[in-house]
């Protein structure tokens, strides 16, 4: 089991530790260095003088390189960046969530397999297991640690409940995630339960976070306001902080994948915040997301042109960019809109608020202004 990756990732190249946040460049002839290198030879003394000064608990003396070091092979694709949601299914219902149904299907284990197989041909050191609830599905195991042992650095996020399964955390101190990223909905079991719709939700999540907490898993925690647990926001920001996890807040809801506004309506309008100007991003270009059959989007907002990866291999990766590009262009009511230079929500998210029918004011600075 390797301790350390070496990739391109981008225009550049890095070495990077799973289970750790840190990581280093290296120069190109560094790497080419260690692509060239046999498992049986020692690390170089640069190599073992450079993690020493990354990772001081880590000592490569007297070590081969076979025996600590997957070196990824360069990619013509350029993503260095992916997320996927392996299941829609989840074991809660929450009233705020972007995916709508909870629908337990996807691809057999040979499909899965495959894909990751192209992902990392694609060139994705960075990957991120969603849902649904991942951890809920069949595969995740094994796809985890296929997709570990494949050298990718895996974030995975999850609402936490399950983080106390042994299978689980036996799985993380064989193949230290990234980052375990999990949702907080609540910081009462009032709340919580209610956000959630599920009853002993909350004594899942603080059973879960324990175990994790005590694992040292590498947390941080998504706390999600809605109308159910507005009041609880600084309450979940004090537990964070009493853990000693790092949080980001999220207040503003989205339409679902499938265009509904359902569940706008568990918005705090006492929370909403204005959102950062959007200045674009490489959604499609450097990253792309695939849902639980295969199917390949420029993110998990802008899912029209879906390729089947499972089907079309990496070859259908070649169309993305061109997806991505047509996809971020002002359209509709967009189109000609003066105020498209400071826009807050990029043009396919303004797509799912106008065919949910979302008030102008919860995407679009025109109706911003009208509101206020």
């Amino acid at each position: 089991m390797h301790q350390l990756i070496a990739a391109p990732f981008l225009d550049q190249h890095v070495i990077a530790r799973p289970g750790s946040r840190g990581g280093a460049l290296l120069p190109e002839a560094r790497y080419e260095e260690l692509r060239a290198l046999e498992p049986n030879e020692p690390a170089p003394p640069w190599l073992v003088d450079a993690v020493r000064s990354q990772w001081d608990d880590l000592d490569l003396s007297d070590q081969f390189v076979g025996e600590f070091l997957l070196v990824r092979k360069p990619s013509t694709w350029g993503y260095g960046k992916a997320s996927w949601e392996i299941n829609l299914g989840c074991n809660y219902r929450c009233k705020h969530c972007y995916l709508g149904l909870k629908v337990n299907s996807g691809m057999p284990w040979e499909d899965k397999r495959r894909c990751l197989d192209i992902m990392a041909e694609a060139g994705v050191v960075f990957l991120q297991i969603t849902g649904g609830e991942p951890t809920v599905d069949k595969d995740f195991l094994r796809a985890y640690r296929y997709a570990w042992e494949l050298g990718m650095m895996i974030t995975v996020s999850t609402n936490g409940s399950l983080l106390w399964k042994e299978n689980l955390l036996r799985l993380f101190r064989a193949c230290p995630p990234y980052r375990v990223t999990v949702s907080m909905y609540g910081a009462t079991k009032a709340s919580y339960d209610e956000l959630t719709q599920r009853e002993g939700a909350w004594d899942m999540f603080v059973q879960g976070m324990g175990a994790a907490r005590h694992a040292r898993l590498p947390l941080r925690m998504s706390i999600v306001v809605t109308d159910d647990n507005g009041r609880d926001e600084q309450a979940m920001r004090d537990l964070c902080e009493s853990w000693g996890v790092e949080y980001e807040v999220f207040t503003n809801m989205t339409p679902t994948i499938y265009g509904g506004g359902e569940v706008l309506t568990a918005q705090s309008k006492e929370h909403l915040r204005v959102r950062k100007t959007f200045t674009g991003c490489n959604a499609g270009h450097t990253f792309f997301h695939m849902d639980p059959h295969g199917l390949v989007s420029i993110c998990k907002i802008g899912r029209d042109d879906q390729i089947s990866l499972a089907h079309e291999g990496i070859e259908g990766l070649a169309r993305l960019g061109a997806v991505a590009d047509r996809l971020m262009l002002r359209t509709g009511g967009c189109s000609g809109c003066t105020l498209a230079g400071s826009c807050r929500v990029c043009r396919p998210l303004a797509k799912h608020y106008q065919e949910a029918k979302a008030p102008l004011a919860a995407y679009c600075q025109h109706g911003f202004k009208k509101a206020g």
